[in-house]
């Protein structure tokens, strides 16, 4: 079976879109163990979007029914407008970057990145202007003649990446690629594998679950828990206005604070989520600005991260709440101590309201 028949195919009058997907009420149980639940997602073309949550909320398994590795218990997976539910692995056309690369170490790099192409019977002179083609746009052709050992692991993974983009798919799932570098070539990865999906301009699926490599790399962001998804929106949307308690506190630290001391604050009883960065801190004897709520208490521990220092205070109220400050050079040895008495403030339009 080949893509193109079922391409003009499309079913219901649905107008294919080259490199959507689109999952609808998914669901995947092994034995008594559901691992995704009903679940619904739509990804435009040409979109990154990151799958994110803790190990074993189900992303991963989403992303192999996409690729066909796993069936699908119930519900429907369209490529491009395309029902292929039940359609193998090979007859889709997608492709998959692992973590661990999954290179052959007997073939030179050329051979590894030429190897699919071969496959499809594809000329020899055809294979050897591609491969040079998606060589130079990982900016290694220079090693095209290498074995992978002779690699470092971020050469090695962006070697993963030429061979899976030279098929040319409709969508490209990547499961974790960048999990076994270390954090330094890791951050470097981040921004050179959103500058490729730029250029080849192909719907990217990405699974991770560090926080701040989704928020890093998406156009949009979906955070999955126990199988479902909580939320799915732009990074900006999911961090500053999680729409959950589970959203507010995977995504980076949240202070939450429960509908009974929010209504005490703010007059609201709703369950209300504060980032550390937007808390202020000030002398406890300050009194409060414009509109500002806040609470009174003792800062029980200081913690110099760099770039900023992030202060837990255990409050009067009988909460702990987190308070990050940068670290401005003008400002050092101006910062409370552990001890020290102050007045935790913020302004309530930039909390967010939890169901």
């Amino acid at each position: 079976m080949t893509t193109a028949a079922p391409m003009a195919q499309a079913a219901n009058g649905e107008t294919a879109q080259q490199g959507s997907v689109s999952l609808q009420a998914l669901t995947k149980s092994f034995g008594d163990f559901t691992a995704v639940r009903d679940l619904d997602l739509h990804v435009a073309p040409g979109e990154f979007l990151s799958m994110l949550g803790p190990s074993g909320s189900g992303k991963t398994t989403v992303l192999r029914i996409i690729a066909g590795f796993e069936d699908a218990t119930s519900g429907t997976v369209r490529l491009s407008g395309v029902d292929v539910t039940r359609t193998p692995p090979h007859a889709r056309n997608v492709n998959t970057v692992f973590q661990d690369y999954a290179l052959f170490p007997h073939m030179t790099i050329a051979d590894n990145v030429g190897y699919g192409l071969r496959v499809k019977g594809t000329s020899k002179s055809s294979r050897i202007d591609q491969v040079g083609e998606s060589l130079r746009r990982v900016r290694l052709d220079h090693v095209a003649d290498r074995l992978p050992h002779q690699l470092s692991g971020g050469q090695r993974q962006r070697i993963a990446l030429a061979r899976a983009l030279i098929l040319r798919p409709q969508v490209l799932l990547l499961d974790e690629p960048l999990g076994a570098l270390d954090k330094q070539l890791r951050e470097q990865m981040q921004i050179e594998l959103k500058q490729i999906q730029r250029e080849v301009g192909i719907t990217f699926i990405f699974v991770t679950h560090d926080q701040e490599e989704a928020l890093t790399l998406s156009d949009r962001v979906a955070v999955f828990n126990n199988g479902r998804i909580e939320q799915v929106g732009s990074a900006r949307d999911v961090y500053e206005e999680p729409q959950t308690e589970f959203v507010a506190r995977f995504l980076g630290l949240s202070n939450v604070i429960g509908a009974t001391l929010a209504e005490e604050l703010t007059g609201t009883r709703q369950t209300m989520s504060i980032r550390p960065e937007r808390v202020r801190l000030r002398s406890s004897a300050e009194a409060l600005t414009g509109g500002e709520v806040g609470l009174v208490g003792t800062v029980s521990e200081v913690v110099y991260t760099g770039p900023a220092t992030r202060f837990l205070i255990t409050t009067d109220a009988g909460i702990d709440l987190i308070a990050e400050q940068p670290n401005a050079h003008d400002a050092a040895g101006t910062a409370p101590a552990r001890g020290d008495r102050v007045r935790v403030t913020w302004d309530p339009a930039h909390a967010a309201r939890l169901p």
